[in-house]
């Protein structure tokens, strides 16, 4: 049998810790017998008669403290928890509801954001039965925290001031309307999404409103606050971000020179210009590029980070910062060239920090002839954004088509969203029945990239294609996301609580069969008329 530890060999639970953590091999149990020290019959702690090793030791010590400490607890009386509050959103069907237990019990698991996405969207909730495994979800993926905080409801907020981990659920948006008292008493979330809405109907008037209370607002929130004022941006708004740029935190003076690269006449835009006009000149056929010696106060206060990241230089780290924060009209006129001459210039050591920058001040400005330009030199996904549709479909196939299935492709399908354009769906098609047989490892990751980001309305022609397996996982996945959406903007109501969703006028909503992100055309389809 075990012998009860001695009391006198117990020490404080933080020495225990210390000793689990660098191990009894290196570190003596707490007032435990020393290392080597011959144990003997009448103090010995034994099993079966041979003496317990030292980790057995410690771990008989900690469970000793454990049980002083809950031994020791005085009984408090119990108060009833105050009910949560009534629902106002109306519950996703019975269907749906099943597709989600489906999903999170492993069944293309990787939709679960689509679903989410599209719910959200409808305004609907949770089963109240799901709410925690999906709280858990959130606490661990911070992408799909926006669309819990409208399906989790009332009942989910009230879960959350429960357990410490649900906590981010009371700063997410709710979804509901936006008022006064929103702005003044909601949570970040709903304050958050009251300033974009007022800013997409009048951009002076959410300015002045943050304005007006600026001082008060937390570090975290006048960051938000500050990137949102991105849509609409116009010089109106420089005095304000100009002043921001005197924040006492770094992330809202990043966001404020952000913004502020965006506008080529501002002021921190002519700074810029002048000092990247020093660091990076034509000489002759290419172009010379001298990184900063120092970044004193005057750059950090415009934005650039005096600290590099791992693996990078301090001078390079500075260039890269004032070229990405340098307005994209300063440089065909400065070096005599236009965006996709400049960038096929050579640059010589410090070619990668030049074209970062370019890149960043690219995504940053939106610029779509600079993206053109940037995208032929490295086809990121974050240029392809800033181009249209059907630009991005097609520059995406055509990448395609010219190179092997590697990590840089995924990455670059992996970020372009759905619904994929017919060129690029074509495309990848072709891709996966060209290296099926070869490389089915990579035709198997191009088949689920395919099935998350076709049309779903497909479904039908792209089994018809071929009778590949991957062909036949593609369709499988689509055919799910086409029920899944089928389900979710059903308007047939769920549980006895559910409530009507209505369209305009209060008339019954249209059932749509599209994918939620786009109707199916009549004749023809996803794929073309060809393909039908």
């Amino acid at each position: 049998m075990i012998a009860t530890p001695d009391l006198r060999w117990t020490a404080a639970w933080e020495d225990l810790v210390s000793a689990a953590l660098v191990g009894t091999d290196g570190r003596p149990v707490p007032g435990g017998r020393p290392p080597g020290r011959a144990d003997t019959a009448d103090t010995a702690d034994t099993v079966g008669g041979a003496p317990v090793a030292p980790p057995v030791e410690l771990l008989e010590q900690a469970a000793v403290q454990v049980i002083r400490a809950r031994a020791g607890q005085r009984p408090h009386r119990g108060r009833p928890l105050p009910p949560a509050p009534p629902e106002t959103r109306p519950l996703v069907g019975r269907a749906a509801a099943a597709r989600l237990e489906r999903i999170l019990a492993g069944e293309q698991g990787r939709l679960l954001p689509e679903w989410l996405e599209i719910a959200a969207e409808r305004g609907a909730r949770l089963p109240a039965r799901l709410i925690p495994r999906l709280l858990d979800l959130g606490a661990r993926d911070q992408s799909i925290r926006s669309h819990l905080g409208v399906l989790a409801g009332a009942r989910g907020r009230w879960l959350a001031g429960l357990n410490p981990a649900w906590s981010y659920l009371r700063d997410e948006p709710t979804g509901g309307a936006g008022s006064a008292e929103v702005w003044e008493f909601g949570t970040s979330g709903d304050r958050r999404a009251h300033l974009a809405a007022l800013r997409a109907r009048d951009p002076e008037a959410a300015r002045e409103l943050l304005a007006a209370g600026w001082d008060k607002e937390t570090p975290e929130d006048r960051a938000a606050f500050t990137r949102i004022l991105a849509d609409g941006l116009a010089m109106g708004d420089e005095p304000f971000l100009e002043a921001a740029l005197d924040d006492r935190r770094r992330e809202v003076r990043q966001a404020a020179a952000d913004l502020l690269t965006r506008l080529p006449e501002s002021r921190l835009g002519t700074r810029m210009a002048e000092r990247a006009g020093r660091l990076l000149t034509r000489d002759g056929d290419r172009l010379r590029a001298t990184p900063p010696r120092a970044c004193d106060s005057r750059m950090e206060r415009d934005g650039v980070r005096a600290r590099p990241p791992a693996g990078s230089g301090q001078r390079g780290w500075w260039l890269q910062q004032v070229i990405a924060h340098t307005p994209l009209s300063f440089w065909p006129e400065h070096l005599g060239l236009s965006p996709a001459g400049i960038t096929a210039m050579e640059v010589g050591d410090w070619a990668r920090e030049v074209r970062m920058g370019w890149t960043r001040a690219a995504i940053l400005q939106g610029d779509a002839v600079w993206a053109r330009a940037l995208v032929d030199v490295e086809p990121l996904t974050d240029l392809l954004a800033i181009l249209p549709p059907d630009e991005q479909s097609r520059i995406a196939a055509e990448f395609v088509r010219r190179h092997p299935v590697d990590g840089q492709m995924i990455m670059m399908l992996g970020g372009i969203p759905r619904p994929w354009g017919t060129p690029l769906a074509k495309a990848v098609l072709d891709k996966i029945a060209g290296v099926a047989t070869a490389q089915p490892w990579n035709a198997g990751e191009l088949a689920r990239l395919a099935g998350e980001r076709f049309d779903a309305a497909a479904h039908g022609q792209v089994a018809r294609l071929s009778d590949l397996p991957e062909v036949h996982e593609v369709t499988t996945t689509l055919r799910f996301r086409h029920e899944l959406a089928r389900e979710l903007l059903d308007d047939t109501p769920g549980l006895p609580d559910d409530t009507r969703a209505e369209g305009p006028g209060g008339a019954p909503e249209k059932r749509r069969t599209d994918d939620g992100h786009g109707a199916a055309g009549e004749t023809g389809g996803p794929l073309g008329e060809e393909d039908k």
